[in-house]
């Protein structure tokens, strides 16, 4: 056999090596391709929906006030003697508050008396006349003209008794009122006068002798926002923190409404009822009042980091056969980090965390594998 020249092995050594680096570098194309292929499919993590939603509480504030507040003003004019409660005494109904000194309403229940005492003789001697005529008439003493004016007279003095009566019954019952007394169980939390002053009668004085407040049941004003007004309630119980009780809550019951919602704040007025028999609670304080919240059925949470937010609205990626897909969702209520979602997704979907502002509908994904620590 004849051996190869030189100029052949040349060539075959010059044909193995371009059969080689064509060779590698294909298989470096197809690694380069596949790697590439594998690096275009975004990595994510996931989570489930947790089921049944916490219920949530809307908290608003409020002022504590008397259940009944009312100033006390004198009914009868006079000077102050003495008073007998100050600010912090608790009093029941018709109790004895203070007492007024009234010399002139005294002088005009005395004249009156006196006008009585004389209308009533008049009118004693009026009936002893009409009698005397009614007899005399009988022998023509006296003509019957004379019989009638004395009947009249008599009848006229005793519409004159009448009115003196009333005339000492409106002073008396002034007198009475010099006396001032409690109107309801509560306590005292104003004292606007002192002895010797000059008590001026009715409700057109400047300020009343005393401010009663009952207190064994407050009121609670709220001013609830016009998109949970439906959150409020006739009859629905609440409860109330305030910042001298911490830990501690109080119960409540809104009680009524005023059914319009205020054009200004957009918000409705609510009036919560608060049993207070100990007095623990103190009229003007600052409340927080808690209002519950009931989550919507079959609804779930997701945490917050999970949305994406589309001009077409709030969207969430879901992974499906290895793609994405943005699901649009309804929020329900927002505990902060979490989020109760009451329509768009199941317990089943696996949603994905913090998901790139550029994910698209349709991209490929590649779900990260869950560690057991993650597991558990």
């Amino acid at each position: 056999m004849k051996k190869l020249g030189v100029p052949a092995a040349v060539v075959l050594a010059f044909g193995v090596a371009i059969y080689y680096g064509i060779h590698t570098r294909a298989s470096a194309a197809s690694r380069l391709t596949a790697a590439t292929e594998s690096a275009s499919i975004t990595v994510v993590d996931v989570i489930h929906p947790k089921p049944d939603a916490p219920d949530a509480e809307l908290v608003l504030p409020g002022n504590t006030e008397a259940f009944t507040d009312t100033p006390i003003f004198a009914r009868t004019s006079g000077y102050l003697t003495h008073w007998y409660v100050d600010i912090g005494s608790r009093v029941t109904q018709g109790q004895l508050l203070a007492e007024i000194e009234t010399p002139e309403l005294d002088q005009q229940l005395r004249q009156a008396r006196a006008d009585l005492a004389t209308a009533v003789s008049v009118h004693t001697l009026a009936g002893i006349t009409a009698a005397r005529n009614e007899a005399l008439l009988t022998t023509n003493s006296v003509s019957a003209q004379e019989r009638d004016n004395a009947v009249h007279s008599q009848a006229a003095s005793m519409s004159t008794v009448e009115s003196h009566k009333a005339n000492v019954a409106r002073l008396e019952e002034l007198q009475s009122f010099g006396t001032i007394r409690a109107p309801f169980d509560g306590v005292i939390t104003a004292r606007n006068t002192d002895v010797g002053a000059l008590v001026d009668a009715g409700a057109g004085a400047r300020q009343g002798l005393f401010r009663l407040g009952a207190i064994q049941k407050l009121r609670v004003y709220v001013q609830v926002p016009e998109a949970r007004s439906a959150a409020a309630a006739t009859g629905l119980k609440v409860e109330l923190t305030l910042d001298e009780f911490p830990g501690r809550r109080f119960a409540g019951t809104v009680v009524r409404n005023a059914s319009t919602i205020d054009t200004a704040s957009h918000t409705l007025l609510v009036e919560v009822d608060v049993e207070n028999p100990r007095g623990i609670l103190l009229p003007g304080a600052y409340v927080q009042v808690h209002f519950p919240l009931r989550s919507a059925a079959g609804s779930v949470t997701i945490p917050a980091n999970t949305l994406l937010f589309r001009a077409e609205g709030l969207r969430v990626g879901v992974v499906r056969e290895g793609r994405a897909t943005l699901v649009p969702i309804t929020i329900g209520h927002d505990y902060g980090n979490t989020l109760e979602v009451v329509s768009g997704l199941h317990t089943t979907d696996a949603v994905i965390l913090d998901p790139s502002d550029s994910l698209t509908n349709g991209v490929a994904v590649d779900v990260r594998p869950v560690s057991g620590a993650e597991a558990r």
